[in-house]
């Protein structure tokens, strides 16, 4: 997670109806486009298509649950939710998936492919591969545990993608300072807050040891026990491909354990412990920590956020035929 200039956030709540009319019209109206119940004449098995998928495939391997959430976080970043990381590589532009922060690191396209596959049997030409990572970022996430949410549908895809706008920094690297953790979030319609409860997503997955390394051999705001237990699958000088899990309680399991780790110095990242490190969002890591009702509340709130950033609607984009090519 280049800036687009199709962001719309607009606070509608307590305004005249002329202010209302008047933000849709400049605003292009992209979240009156977006709708819970878009499919539900033109696809109405969509979800529980997706669904049926996504269960298997976490069902194989947990990991996976973590991973189509990250691909839906890393795709609504950089240019929107549009599925623009999701394309391979053509003769006419170079992609995402060869980015730093994606390479050797996002996952699940394949299961992206299996649930493209199904959907096309069902309701041919109609659903797009954005509003599909979309779902599939919620069930999997309610697989493992954590709340649920009604997805807001209607986006359409990309037809092309940028390697330069990926490795433009919008997606904060795990080295991230608080400030850029905000900056970066804030650039993108999302508050501190925001920031905070969707950093909690690493509750589950894991992460590589060249992610990691420097913090577990470098910092000081860290469990020293904690950081010996990760130096022994994570050496000095080799093991970059290691994998660690992101939460050492209940890697599977979306809860708010990852909030009682931070509180211990036992965050994994760099960009993980800062979020309690004497800064401003620590109090929001306490309340968090201690309640995991106000943070699964408060993750899925901030998902339906994320997930408006800049959709292509409309007559924009298209609607793929296959999720790694534009048609």
């Amino acid at each position: 997670m280049a800036s687009s200039s199709r962001s719309c956030f607009a606070d509608l709540v307590n305004v005249g109806f002329v202010f209302v009319l008047l933000v849709m019209f400049t605003a292009g109206g992209c979240h009156a486009q977006l709708s819970t119940n878009f499919y539900s004449k033109s696809c109405p098995k969509v979800l529980s298509t997706v669904k049926s998928v996504v269960q298997q495939a976490v069902s194989k391997e947990r990991r996976m649950g973590a991973s189509l959430l990250r691909l839906h976080f890393h795709d609504c970043f950089v240019n929107g939710c549009d599925g623009s990381i999701l394309l391979d590589d053509t003769s006419s532009f170079t992609g995402e998936k060869t980015a730093a922060p994606n390479n050797n690191s996002v996952r699940g396209y394949e299961v992206i492919d299996k649930i493209k596959s199904k959907v096309e049997q069902v309701c041919p030409g109609v659903v797009s591969c954005a509003d599909i990572a979309a779902i599939a970022a919620r069930d999997s996430t309610v697989i493992l545990g954590g709340p649920n949410w009604n997805v807001k549908l209607g986006r359409r895809d990309s037809k092309t993608a940028s390697l330069s706008a990926a490795n433009s920094g919008v997606i904060p690297p795990p080295t991230s300072t608080l400030s850029n953790l905000i900056n970066r979030f804030k650039a993108k319609g999302l508050s501190a807050k925001d920031m905070v409860a969707l950093s909690g997503s690493h509750t589950i997955g894991q992460a590589r040891c060249t992610i990691f390394r420097s913090r577990i051999y470098n910092e000081n705001n860290i469990d020293s026990s904690f950081a010996k237990t990760r130096q022994a699958s994570c050496p000095r000088t080799s093991g970059d491909n290691n994998l660690a899990p992101l939460d050492v309680k209940t890697p599977n399991a979306f809860d708010n354990n990852y909030y009682k780790n931070l509180l211990n110095k036992k965050g994994l990242l760099h960009s993980d412990q800062v979020l309690f490190n004497g800064g401003s969002t620590d109090s929001l890591v306490r309340s968090y920590g201690s309640s995991s009702s106000s943070f699964k509340s408060d993750f899925a709130s901030a998902m339906i956020k994320m997930g408006d950033i800049s959709p292509l609607t409309g007559s924009s984009g298209e609607i793929r035929k296959n999720c790694r090519k534009p048609n």
